[in-house]
């Protein structure tokens, strides 16, 4: 197997999974090694019920993200969340799609098809996704998440020649399954802003893939029932020694599904889960350096 592994050295990647868990040097732009994002937050009142107890908790996080989509917003409601995220300090980040029920395939609700993922089937498909993107960053909306590998490719052309705003940017969803090296570099490359690789990818496959990329990644600390609901509080500070700079999702086990619609109680729920790996980080790596709260940009 050693030509093989030098061969893909020579590429720049890792020759294999980084057992020895080297200590990343990469950060984000302004020296910060992590951020927290909250997912699954649907609607303005459960952002604005999130962001009022984490005030409460003095806690600080980075990004709110909404995974059910932004057909399933208003006009108002995506307003209102911007309006939030702008009088929080955070950024709102919106799904693209996912269209499953919408399309008239239904292979994706069965066991088979889960396998796809929310990656979009057709043409039409991606200008209706286009056509979101368009929609929400006319309101203001400046980051999206995206499902599909060639949805983010023509996305990005979209941007570099100004069919939708230069500041733009786009996110890869666990959803696509992505979890070695190579996946995360070819994202990278197609335009990716930070990379979600798949939720129980471990601490040696995360920091190989930390050593072929230098955008963040966006681990999950826990997650719902519905991907398994395990939990990797204790995970954390490793996951940030070794794969700064990374986006910490939290508050995922509060959900039966990543697209649950969270009501108030949940919201103030995910805000304590953030509390509680925020105590994990200051135990047992209390020189970790979180990012300044109005920091959204990618790494150096």
């Amino acid at each position: 197997m050693n030509n093989t592994r030098d061969f893909l050295t020579s590429l720049g990647l890792p020759g294999g999974d980084c057992y020895q868990l080297p200590t990343s040097t990469k950060r984000f732009s302004d020296g910060g090694q992590y951020r927290f994002e909250v997912p699954g937050i649907q609607t303005p009142s459960a952002m604005k019920a999130l962001l009022v107890e984490l005030e409460k908790l003095n806690l600080s996080i980075h990004r709110v993200t909404q995974t059910k989509g932004i057909m399933s917003l208003t006009d108002d409601e995506i307003s209102e969340m911007l309006s939030l995220a702008n009088q929080y300090n955070v950024e709102l980040v919106l799904a693209v799609g996912p269209r499953a029920t919408t399309d008239t395939s239904a292979s994706v609700n069965t066991p088979e098809g889960q396998r796809m993922g929310y990656r979009l089937r057709g043409q039409e498909q991606i200008v209706r996704a286009i056509e979101d993107v368009k929609r929400a960053s006319a309101l203001g909306v400046r980051s999206f998440l995206v499902y599909d590998e060639g949805c983010l490719w023509v996305l990005s052309e979209a941007r570099r020649v100004g069919e939708i705003p230069s500041n733009c940017q786009f996110k890869v969803s666990a959803h696509c399954g992505h979890g070695n090296p190579c996946s995360a570099k070819l994202l990278e490359i197609t335009g990716a802003n930070s990379i979600n690789p798949v939720r129980d990818i471990q601490l040696q496959m995360l920091s190989a893939m930390r050593q072929a990329i230098d955008i963040p990644v966006d681990v999950h600390t826990e997650n719902p029932a519905s991907t398994g609901g395990f939990i990797r509080h204790y995970e954390v500070p490793e996951m940030i020694r070794i794969a700064a700079p990374i986006y910490l999702k939290t508050g995922g086990s509060v959900a039966k599904n990543h697209s649950w619609d969270t009501n108030d109680k949940e919201a103030r729920a995910r805000a304590k889960q953030v509390l509680l790996v925020q105590r994990m980080i200051d135990t047992y790596y209390d020189d970790a350096k979180q990012s300044r709260k109005q920091e959204s940009d990618n790494a150096c």
